[in-house]
């Protein structure tokens, strides 16, 4: 995924900053869940997959989905906008919790992180960004894809897996 997606920067970058908790004084009572995500296509357009890694303390929750044919970065939103929806599924998860989601798509952090403008894909990106505003926690970590960097490797594994999975029907 990350080279497609202008994401090939020699290190991670610092976490983006959004709005602070609405309680407290700005301190996050219980360590960040990590969001790892990654979006894949065979050919592109082509078979779209996603990845997702989530790790709360020691609870640690993989999803694979074939998404049918699409672009990656369409795949890349997609692998953001079902991670967070899978966040609500974590045991007594609270939205204003620190949260950081790490990517290697320039393109889906520059788009939801740092103010870019849509020029495709405009109406996923509405409906993502009215669904971050959910999150006041919420950072984003662009990483460097295929740099061996663990989690972001297992989301693209999931998302290739997602992608054969989905070509057989299976």
């Amino acid at each position: 995924a990350g080279g497609k997606d202008g994401a090939a920067a020699a290190h991670s970058k610092p976490p983006r900053k959004r709005k602070k908790p609405a309680t407290g004084e700005g301190a996050f009572p219980e360590p960040a869940v990590e969001l790892w995500t990654d979006g894949a296509c065979t050919g592109n357009p082509g078979p779209m997959g996603i990845g997702i890694v989530i790790l709360d303390g020691s609870l640690r929750r993989e999803h694979g989905e074939y998404l049918g044919h699409g672009t990656n970065n369409i795949a890349e939103l997609v692998a953001i906008e079902r991670a967070l929806g899978l966040l609500d599924e974590l045991p007594g998860f609270d939205r204003s919790r620190r949260v950081r989601l790490y990517s290697d798509s320039g393109y889906a952090v520059g788009l939801l992180s740092q103010g870019w403008k849509a020029k495709a894909n405009q109406e996923l990106v509405a409906r993502l960004r009215r669904r971050l505003a959910d999150f006041p926690g919420l950072e984003f970590v662009h990483v460097r894809g295929h740099a061996g960097i663990r989690e972001n490797e297992r989301c693209d594994e999931l998302a290739r897996a997602a992608i054969i999975s989905g070509k057989r029907g299976g």
